[in-house]
């Protein structure tokens, strides 16, 4: 296929970038790219739910407050009113678009089933059984394929921002007109241009051994935004969660959160001592970067592979039906979950940190906007509350598109940008170095930027990564691009916001901990990374 030219362009087929695409779409003519299918990003891989206020009881400051208590103080509590206060209607949309959430009671009573996870005082989490995403994922889809306004075109990898700098006629004004992107089937470079774009690219998962993320999690958006000019912010902040399962030949298959908010125990396999009580008066629905140091503590201390996460004391029934697909996933791989516990390990799975955004989901340059995983908003402090992290893409791709609308005859249209020049490169001979190096980087950000951090870890890191820059740069610079160079690329820039941010952390605070400050600061301030490189 050739470029596109739109009203505005979309970079991402989740949850973030389709709410703002169908809230453009009865206006504006919206490019929606996707680096895969139009159904592979992280969104469609959620198990657990979407946080909202519904029961009765409950409240908008309570959960402000678990929100503020889960990020440790790092959160800003006005963007978390803000995203709070709009959960309830953001809910009803999804409602109106189709998603079957869980309902409790008979049939004329239509009230909504909530669960409650790590770290809420409340059951406030709407759920379709245990593949909420999926269900979420589906109706989008079929809400966005069914727009005569929206384009949707997947297999595009997309490479950098087209901006200022590459129009016919040099700018250094910053703009974003758009971004350039190679099909995945023609391996032709593309260029998709557009009044506004707005970066919808998911988190960089992948940056490590273990993730629960989807293989394109590779901070793509995070990257190239930092390239373009943005600050980018708080990128310690690395949530792992604690339950994935433990399997030689299954790899990332997420055990939800939602388990231990039904009952679920965490054991040691070895003692079948349940760990959690004596560690936090929330046990097991402590938030996630306390249980996760636990298990990672546990296993190292006893040299275990795995803990056990043990919900077969509750009636069978009752398993099945609030996990049906989890229930059906271990069944085929010997474990019953109904009679048998499930191993379990702490693996990579949100990032709380990203490109700075503000209420209305603007970046630092003019043109370019984003929502979701790859933005640090403010809503998620140092710890993402579990569940917050749908709530935001809903709220922020529409506030995104709210702001685009309102402010669109301020938006200039693109001027003639430059086509990408790809005549002075050769096809690569040497796929075997991007394997090596993808498989490096992932390979000791996981030893030395994990769970548990040491400056001298960190510098070790450092250190590598500094080496591996002048092997992928060098690469870059004489080989036609590849979607694995892309990748590896875009991993290994993030992999060193992610080092850089960690090693200017001198304290211990949510997500971040490290031994050679184990204790908070009296204060709390967000880690904030300006581009130097202009």
């Amino acid at each position: 296929m050739s470029g596109t030219e739109s009203d505005i362009l979309v970079i991402g087929s989740g949850a973030a970038g389709l709410t703002a695409a169908l809230n453009l779409a009865d206006r504006f003519r919206v490019t929606v790219l996707a680096k895969g299918g139009l159904d592979e990003g992280s969104t469609a891989w959620a198990q657990g739910g979407i946080a909202a206020v519904l029961e009765p009881g409950d409240t908008f400051a309570d959960h402000v407050e678990d929100t503020m208590v889960a990020g440790a103080g790092l959160n800003d509590r006005g963007v978390v009113e803000f995203v709070v206060e709009r959960a309830p209607a953001a809910i009803e949309r999804l409602r109106e678009l189709g998603v079957p959430f869980a309902m409790q009671g008979p049939e004329d009573n239509r009230a909504l089933h909530l669960t409650r996870e790590g770290g809420h005082s409340h059951r406030r989490i709407v759920h379709v059984d245990d593949a909420t995403g999926w269900a979420v994922q589906e109706a989008l889809l079929k809400a966005a394929r069914a727009n005569p306004n929206i384009t949707l075109i997947p297999d595009q990898v997309a490479i950098d921002l087209a901006t200022s700098r590459h129009e016919e006629r040099y700018s250094g004004a910053g703009h974003v007109w758009g971004v350039y992107a190679v099909d995945r089937g023609s391996g032709v470079v593309n260029l998709h241009t557009a009044r506004a774009t707005i970066l919808a690219t998911g988190g960089a998962g992948r940056a490590y051994l273990f993730s629960t993320a989807p293989a394109g999690a590779t901070g793509d958006g995070i990257a190239m935004a930092w390239r373009a000019g943005c600050r980018v912010s708080n990128m310690e902040f690395m949530q792992f969660h604690p339950t994935c399962l433990y399997n030689l030949d299954v790899k990332n298959f997420l055990i939800t959160e939602a388990v231990r908010g039904e009952g679920g125990r965490l054991l040691n396999p070895n003692t079948g001592h349940r760990f959690m009580v004596d560690l936090d008066p929330r046990a097991e629905l402590a938030p996630r970067d306390v249980v996760a140091r636990a298990i990672d503590a546990e296993i190292k201390r006893d040299g275990l592979d795995y803990v056990h996460l043990d919900i077969s004391h509750l009636p069978a029934d009752f398993v099945r039906g609030h996990f049906p697909n989890i229930h059906d996933k271990l069944l085929g791989l010997g474990i019953d979950m109904t009679t048998q516990p499930i191993p379990v390990v702490p693996a990579q799975h949100y990032t709380c940190g990203g490109v700075v955004v503000d209420r209305d989901g603007r970046t630092d340059l003019p043109g370019l906007y984003a929502a979701g995983e790859c933005t640090q908003s403010g809503l998620h402090g140092a710890n993402r509350l579990a569940s917050n992290s749908l709530l935001e893409c809903f709220v922020y791709g529409e506030a995104a598109a709210a702001h685009i609308a309102a402010c669109w005859d301020d938006l200039p249209p693109p001027p003639p940008v430059r086509a990408w020049d790809d005549s002075r490169v050769t096809d690569s001979d040497e796929e075997v170095v991007i394997k090596q190096n993808w498989t490096e980087i992932r390979r000791f950000m996981w030893n030395y930027v994990g769970i548990v951090r040491t400056t001298k870890r960190l510098t070790r890191a450092a250190t590598r990564l500094a080496m591996l820059n002048e092997e992928v740069a060098d690469h870059y610079g004489n080989f036609r691009v590849t979607p694995d160079l892309i990748e590896l690329r875009n991993l290994l820039q993030t992999a060193e916001l992610i080092v850089r941010s960690a090693l200017h952390r001198r304290e211990s605070r949510g997500l971040h901990y490290t031994l050679d400050h184990p204790e908070a600061s009296d204060t709390a301030s967000d880690t904030v990374l300006v581009p130097s490189h202009f």
